[in-house]
């Protein structure tokens, strides 16, 4: 995992962005970066849809972040639709970029796409990942992959025993360590943990954190693929929300116990899905005392 071995016990952070398609889009992300630098995350990871394209987008964004701050940044790479040249060039454009840490995902072929593709499975860019990381003269500058985990059940896997199956492949194939996608019940988390167990997968695995911080971000939540599953307390609790600041003290909050009670059972790591803005982790992070005062007092 990026910035820690498996056998250290402090808990990562990260946190995850996409790339802007405007000049004052991505202004107002330098903003959210400058304003969580100085929380030291141990990583944050830069969105990739597929396509040429917005992989390029991705890539430039990468070698932003990596000039104008002392963050480490962990590129997504997806695969489908993709010809294994295409993610050998990639991959070549990464190594000589210094990018030492990859989150490799299946993804899904670019609207209008004529190349099918060699892949069909993230395990399989794993694979292939790995034969390039075999390759280098040096050792030193392998890189190191994440995958993706799905505590509340993969979208197009409704077999829970074949998506574990699926997951398994991946961490064999040599993934390093597993980031989750967003849930809001704990228990969600920790039976996942504990299939992961039973599994024999004992990578890493961050969990994927996402506040509510709008009626806007609630609805579109609910409309992923799949869904997200609301726990009725968190229900019940937004519906008595009279206005907008409202909303966002109840997800913030709701966030913010997610997290306390995670940490507290030694979580390997917390991953913020953010969105592009600081306001609601910079919240999160006061609540929970996880930085040093002088630090969060330089981010305010």
């Amino acid at each position: 995992m990026p910035g820690r071995h498996h056998a250290q016990t402090e808990p990562t952070f990260s946190f995850e962005f996409f790339p802007p398609r405007t000049d004052d889009a991505l202004a107002a992300l330098l903003d959210t970066l400058r304003e969580l630098e100085p929380l030291e995350p141990t990583f944050v990871s830069v969105t990739c849809r597929s396509g040429g394209l917005e992989s390029e987008r991705t890539r430039r964004l990468v070698q932003r972040v990596r000039r104008d701050t002392s963050l480490t940044t962990v590129p997504h790479l997806t695969c489908r639709g993709r010809t294994r040249d295409d993610v050998r060039a990639l991959l070549e454009r990464y190594h000589a970029d210094g990018v030492t840490d990859l989150l490799a995902l299946a993804g899904d072929p670019a609207p209008g796409a004529t190349v099918e593709g060699d892949y069909r499975y993230a395990a399989e860019l794993v694979r292939d990942i790995q034969r390039f990381n075999d390759r280098l003269a040096d050792p030193t500058r392998r890189f190191r992959v994440g995958v993706a985990g799905f505590p509340e059940g993969h979208p197009a896997t409704p077999n829970r025993l074949r998506e574990m199956e699926n997951l398994k492949a991946k961490v064999d194939a040599g993934a390093d360590w597993i980031c989750t996608q967003l849930f809001f019940d704990n228990r969600d988390y920790d039976d996942f943990r504990e299939r992961c167990d039973l599994e024999g997968i004992n990578v890493p695995i961050l969990a994927g954190i996402m506040p509510v911080t709008s009626w806007r971000a609630y609805e579109r939540m609910a409309e992923l693929a799949g869904g997200v599953r609301y726990p009725a307390a968190l229900i019940r609790s937004l519906r008595r929300c009279e206005d907008a600041e409202a909303v966002a003290r109840v997800g913030v909050h709701w966030a913010t116990e997610q997290c306390r009670d995670l940490l507290d059972r030694q979580v390997d790591g917390l991953h913020f899905y953010t969105l592009n803005r600081s306001r609601a982790t910079l919240e999160i992070y006061r609540s929970l005392g996880v930085r040093s005062s002088r630090a969060l007092a330089a981010s305010a």
